[in-house]
């Protein structure tokens, strides 16, 4: 499950718990909450992992590229040490190797710029999770905070600090 779900149930959980007269507590299900903030953190590592796995890809793909890069430089070189040795294709030799190496650069710029965009992207993704989950504990906060500075009356009616 989503853990912005998780902080929403937590959440949610404790604005609706009974206030306790004459202070900013309430009393909330214990068993029920510990149970929420294990899945959360359960959870949480998940979402990391996610993204450590992400970065691991990554990585992998840049240096598939690398490999990719060296074998088709290193067949553009043997390539053109062949042609050269052949005095009447000395110049067709060089010029094909040129263009080797130079596909070679920019299948090589490609790739690393394909799996640069793909990482940002997920990064972006996971940071847009993360910001959510702060605003909604910062939300939550904020809510127990107005509660405790005097927004509701307590049982007797009466407003807390008066």
């Amino acid at each position: 499950m989503d853990p912005l779900v998780r902080l929403d149930e937590i959440a949610a959980l404790v604005e609706a718990a009974r206030s306790v007269p004459m202070s900013a507590s309430c009393i909330v299900n214990r068993e029920e909450l510990l149970d929420l903030v294990d899945a959360l953190r359960t959870e949480l590592p998940a979402e990391v992992r996610k993204a450590r796995a992400l970065i691991d890809e990554r990585d992998e793909v840049l240096a598939a590229g690398h490999r990719e890069v060296d074998r088709v430089v290193s067949g553009g070189i043997t390539e053109h040490r062949r042609l050269v040795s052949e005095a009447e294709v000395t110049v067709a030799a060089e010029r094909e190797a040129a263009a080797l190496m130079a596909e070679a650069r920019q299948e090589a710029e490609r790739i690393k710029a394909e799996a640069q965009d793909y990482v940002d992207g997920t990064l972006a993704e996971f940071e847009r999770v993360l910001t959510r989950t702060l605003t909604t504990v910062e939300r939550g906060r904020d809510r127990l905070r107005a509660r405790g500075l005097g927004g509701e009356p307590d049982a007797a009616g009466t407003q807390p600090g008066g």
